[in-house]
């Protein structure tokens, strides 16, 4: 029930000891602020690993070959180990009952590209069709590769928006011819990728015409697959660990590499880097929940003994109380009233101005890992449920002893 007396008091109380009251607010205000800043972090960390995570099918599985660090069955390290079509289909073939999406892979990097007048140097890839979803590309306008091309040897290109932009400004691009390396190709697509304009600097042709117009025979630079959907993470990544193993092992057993060499194959998986980064994240996270705990905790104990004082400062007048008839649980509410009014205001102007800034500057920070810090609204409700802890635990302890005075003793205190 409100009681208009009580918080003449409170007031009463707060104007008579202005600097004490603000210093101690200050301390909760800033273990709020504190924590609410490093909750921020910890979801902008999260933010951010999403996001490079995005660049690609989020269960992607790259394999590529290098050259060999350990002597196998007479054979010296220092072997470059090239994949071919043979590869691919042997994991195809193997695997079909598991595997979604499929691709080998051919690259050039750095081929002169022409349309008339305008020249670019960009990244070609040889690729299947599924190599769209496994690169996580949405085209913007035309199509991507078909099973026609591949068999067909087709010359025909899918441009990343930055190639468009490069060499067409903004004019009709499909249907149009671009030399790579001096070759004829017809524009069939463009497209857009979330990895932004670094991976918009590619050209997809067809896996087939690549090996033919490179002379690359049937050699490969690498492989990507994505497996069936599973029905949660644990299985899904129990099966793409599976995949990823045994894969590896053919390879080595193919190539006669030894089973210790962890140079010559070697396979990229992003579910397990995914899980990685957020069981490392998920620590840091709870890092940043004791940090800011601890430091309301020091708060807490300041606003604690500032409360025993205002007791012992109040003693005779609680002696007073209990005489005309006072029961303990009325101290007790008075002080603890007083106690989380105190801690709840100087807690809110501490959420309030984080959430401030991090409204101000958060979504103009964009790293690597950390992109756009900020909390939710549960992580809001849950300081506010902390403020009106802590300030019923920092006041508790004094009102318990005020509630303990003796009337006879509290008279007699000078």
């Amino acid at each position: 029930m409100f009681n208009i007396e009580r918080w003449q008091e409170i007031f009463e109380a707060i104007r008579k000891n202005k600097l004490r009251t603000f210093l101690t607010g200050l301390s909760v205000a800033s273990g709020i602020f504190i924590l609410v800043i490093l909750l921020a972090i910890g979801q902008g960390m999260s933010n951010g690993v999403a996001k490079e995570f995005e660049n690609d099918a989020t269960n992607r599985i790259s394999v590529w070959t290098n050259i060999t660090s350990v002597q196998y069955k007479g054979l010296n390290p220092g072997r470059n180990i090239e994949m071919d079509n043979r590869d691919y289909e042997m994991a195809v073939n193997k695997n079909s009952d598991i595997l979604e999406l499929k691709s080998g892979v051919y690259s050039r990097w750095g081929q002169l590209t022409n349309y008339k007048k305008e020249t670019g140097s960009y990244r070609v890839e040889g690729v299947r069709g599924d190599y769209q979803f496994l690169e996580n590309e949405t085209l913007v306008t035309g199509r991507f590769i078909n099973q026609n091309d591949l068999n067909n040897f087709e010359k025909v290109a899918i441009i990343g928006n930055q190639v468009y932009l490069d060499l067409f400004k903004d004019k009709n691009a499909v249907g149009e011819y671009i030399e790579i390396a001096g070759i004829k190709f017809k524009v069939v697509g463009i497209y857009t990728d979330p990895g932004g304009e670094r991976e918009e600097t590619r050209i997809f042709i067809p896996l087939t015409t690549a090996q033919r117009v490179y002379n690359a025979g049937d050699k490969l630079r690498s492989l990507a697959f994505t497996l069936q959907k599973q029905d949660n993470y644990e299985d899904a990544l129990a099966a793409s660990e599976a995949f990823s193993a045994q894969l590896e092992a053919d390879l080595k057993a193919k190539h006669t590499i030894a089973p210790t060499d962890e140079r010559a194959v070697n396979v990229n998986n992003t579910l397990e880097n995914a899980k990685k980064f957020y069981d490392l994240n998920k620590m840091i996270r709870w890092f940043f929940w004791g940090v800011g705990i601890c430091t309301i905790i020091a708060g807490i104990v300041g606003v604690s003994n500032i409360m025993l004082i205002i007791v012992k400062e109040r003693t005779k007048e609680i002696g007073v109380r209990k005489a005309i008839g006072a029961q303990p649980w009325s101290i007790i509410g008075m002080i603890l009233h007083e106690s989380i009014f105190v801690t709840t205001i100087a807690g809110f102007v501490g959420l309030i101005l984080s959430l401030f800034l991090l409204q101000l500057v958060g979504p103009f920070i964009e790293t690597d890992y950390i992109r756009n810090p900020s909390v939710d609204f549960s992580v809001a409700i849950t300081t506010v449920i902390i403020l009106v802890v802590a300030g019923a635990i920092a006041g508790f302890f004094p009102a318990y002893r005020a509630a303990n005075i003796k009337p006879i003793e509290a008279l007699r205190d000078e």
